[in-house]
């Protein structure tokens, strides 16, 4: 059982009616500063009003557990910038949750990205995970900066720490970011991301977690001392671990893979198994003295609630 040393919004002056950005900002802080863990939860914008009513009961029937902190990722390319702000913003004023805002460089001048940070800031949202993110086409195909833009996600980091105190996030690849030349260089962008301005990182998801213990050491050999927060997603289904597993380019552990192939025709079986070796994935990123766990939900809240009532964290 994990011994609860979990920083709550609560413990961070956290203002339930949404209107305190210094405390909004100081949650993620104050974790770092404390060492305890956090537990946090990502959600995408949905394309429809239908899939924005799946997302907002997800939200609602997670809110109970008390996570650190949720975030609103951009849609492929930034396609959801607009959507991706407003629920932020409907996260921050109508619910008790501490909403992190996502900001990419992906199809934004500068001045388009400071009126997007403007927008975060008048709905009192100061911690911000920014990214350079993907590339509008799809993973695989070449990344075109903004004419008027930026081209890395460092440069974001100092673009936000230049308008104002944020508490600022950014992306970690346990496996290596798919465009870096090797694994210590991509530590080396890791350690400039910090050198810029940022306070965490959270990685990509991952299957093994010595992915990500590997990781730790390379960043902490090149200067890299930030907290790295570990992003978790459970695989419920055969075609979503085909799916994630190629679109990431995660390595899949063959005994995974065969545990699945074994039972490839029973769903429940499939989703058993997923969620076990999720729940494994997690006890031992927290028994290494990982500072947490963000959990990918795909909008729903099932997986994410069965895992926390494994870990015993659903009462802390």
């Amino acid at each position: 059982m994990h011994t609860d040393t979990t920083i709550r919004p609560t413990d961070a002056g956290f203002d339930p009616s949404g209107s305190g950005p210094a405390s909004m900002a100081a949650v993620v802080d104050a974790a770092i500063a404390s060492g305890r863990a956090t537990f946090s939860f990502e959600f995408f914008p949905p394309k429809t009003d239908e899939g924005e009513q799946h997302l907002w009961r997800a939200i609602r029937e997670l809110e109970p557990l008390r996570p650190s902190f949720v975030s609103v990722t951009y849609g492929a390319g930034g396609s959801t910038r607009d959507r991706t702000v407003r629920i932020t913003e409907r996260i921050a004023s109508e619910t008790t949750l501490t909403p992190v805002a996502h900001l990419t460089c992906v199809g934004a001048s500068v001045a388009e990205l400071r009126t997007v940070i403007g927008q975060y800031v008048d709905a009192g949202v100061r911690t911000v995970l920014a990214l350079r993110g993907d590339p509008p086409a799809g993973p695989g195909t070449p990344w075109i900066q903004h004419p008027d833009g930026l081209a890395h996600a460092d440069e974001l980091v100092r673009l936000l720490g230049s308008l104002g105190d944020f508490s600022i996030g950014v992306a970690a690849f346990p496996e290596g970011h798919p465009e870096s030349v090797d694994l210590e260089q991509d530590a080396q962008v890791l350690a400039g991301k910090q050198e810029a301005g940022a306070r965490f990182a959270i990685t990509q998801f991952f299957f093994e977690a010595s992915h990500y213990f590997d990781l730790i050491e390379r960043a902490e050999r090149v200067g890299c001392t930030m907290p790295i927060i570990p992003g978790i997603m459970p695989l419920t289904d055969i075609r979503q671990v085909r799916r994630f597993a190629e679109l990431s380019g995660a390595d899949f552990p063959q005994d995974f893979a065969e545990r699945v192939r074994a039972v490839a025709d029973d769903a429940d079986a499939v989703r058993a198994v997923g969620m076990e070796a999720a729940s494994r994935l997690c006890q031992e990123l927290l028994d290494g003295g990982a500072p947490g766990l963000h959990f990918y939900t795909l909008n729903r809240s099932t997986a994410t609630r069965e895992i926390y009532a494994d870990l015993g964290l659903a009462d802390r």
